[in-house]
């Protein structure tokens, strides 16, 4: 254990755990699901303020320099510096967001907007992902103002509003970008504490998500003969999509370089059509999902592909499989055909992590030292903002300490054992980079 490992020492629970309680218990209040749940983040903020100004130049208590930038009012981002002796040199831990994805407390055993402790587990929506990292990484910082121990590095962490829905721009880390105040930290590695399971993830996906709308002839169900069904219609369109997105986009070969735990994949996830009666075979339907691409693929090629896709479908439809002997998708006494078209929401392109950088060594040797093994993981999550980050030059590598089994899920839950070995490796890396 180097000097700066042994002064930093470990993080102290009951500090961490107190903190942890004040956060989730404003839970409820940071869900991101508009328009009927809007976050308010700066609840967060007021308790990281709180154990962190005693030690900021705010208060002449220490050498933290605080920064509350608010660009929509009760929705505030934080970034707090602990300045190195050595210009332009830095490290900067970012990504823990203080909004949540939402909890129905009748579907869990426990109520979610209040911390409960259960042995190791600290339990509560948030404790996962991602308010058991804010509380962390405050922690940290909250030791190196007290112990005001001299760095070569500049040290910066950025609690960001707005991670949970990246439909509304202008508001997180999109918006520190745009803004320029997180131009200094590409200076050095940029540690991304925003997944899972203690290890490296050093590739996400990237998502598009699509809508096939599919147009029949509404009549009878006892004279199929006289209807084009939209449903047969889309059931065969979709399978022929599909085939020919896996031919095109077959598993590629750095997928295994970066252990993702699949290749693309483009699938259905939701179906629905006007309503009507059993008897009825209905005018229209439509199926939505998505693709989950790999960062070693085009999001414009593949959206480019599934347009021609569909326009060469409509051109021959009459080659279409069909469903049955009456079955079919064109009427020539009435001049009608079948189409479909294809519309998308907003995409967003993966991200792979830079294998040869500093950053991912230093992180990994923390990793292997602290668990006791490294193995870096990738998956076709969606993490839009660190592929923004990467692409303006910044060396970003991914990690986190809560559990991929409670991710978004009910009855979330993070062990604090695990969040104190997230402070041991932040402690590490500090002391590699000042080698």
């Amino acid at each position: 254990m180097t000097d700066i490992e042994q002064i930093l020492g470990d993080l102290n629970k009951d500090s961490f755990v107190s903190l942890l309680k004040n956060i989730i218990g404003e839970s409820k209040y940071v869900q991101n699901n508009p328009p009927e749940l809007i976050p308010e983040e700066d609840r967060v903020v007021t308790h990281v303020l709180n154990s962190l100004l005693p030690y900021s130049t705010t208060t002449r208590g220490g050498p933290l320099i605080v920064n509350h930038v608010s660009c929509f009012p009760k929705r505030g981002n934080l970034i707090v510096e602990y300045p190195g002796t050595e210009p332009g040199k830095i490290l900067s831990f970012v990504g823990m967001h203080m909004d949540v994805v939402t909890a129905n407390p009748n579907d869990w055993e426990f109520d979610p907007f209040s911390l409960s402790i259960d042995g190791e587990k600290l339990r509560g929506r948030g404790t996962t992902d991602c308010l058991g990292h804010v509380a962390l990484v405050t922690e940290l910082m909250k030791k190196l103002g007290e112990t005001k121990l001299k760095l070569k590095s500049t040290v910066v962490a950025v609690f960001i509003a707005n991670e949970e829905n990246s439909s509304i721009t202008g508001v997180g880390v999109d918006a520190l970008v745009k803004d320029g105040l997180l131009n200094k930290l590409k200076g050095g590695p940029l540690f991304w504490i925003d997944t899972a399971d203690k290890q490296p993830c050093i590739g996400t996906g990237g998502m598009i998500p699509w809508k096939l709308h599919f147009t029949g002839k509404l009549f009878h169900s006892g004279l199929p003969h006289k209807a084009i069904n939209p449903l047969e219609l889309g059931m065969e369109a979709l399978k022929e999509i599909q085939s020919r997105f896996y031919e095109d986009f077959p598993p590629h070969k750095e997928e295994q370089v970066y252990g993702f735990a699949t290749p693309s994949t483009m699938k259905p996830t939701q179906w629905s059509y006007p309503g009507g009666g059993i008897n009825q075979i209905p005018a229209e339907c439509t199926i939505s999902g998505d693709v989950r691409l790999t960062p070693f693929y085009s999001v414009k090629d593949v959206m480019d592909k599934l347009q021609e896709y569909v326009d060469e479908i409509n051109e021959n439809i009459e080659k279409l499989d069909t469903r049955g002997p009456v079955s079919k998708y064109v009427l020539p006494e009435e001049n009608l055909r079948g189409s479909l078209t294809v519309t998308f929401n907003e995409a967003s392109s993966g991200v792979a992590c830079d294998l040869k950088s500093r950053g991912f060594e230093v992180l990994c040797k923390a990793t292997e030292k602290v668990v006791g093994h490294v193995k870096p993981y990738s998956i076709t999550g969606t993490l839009p903002l660190i592929r923004e980050l990467k692409d303006e030059g910044f060396d970003v590598q991914t990690t986190g300490y809560g559990l991929m089994a409670t991710y978004h899920a009910k009855n979330e839950y993070c062990l604090l054992s695990d969040m104190c070995q997230g402070y041991q490796i932040f402690s590490s890396i500090i002391s590699q980079l000042e080698a």
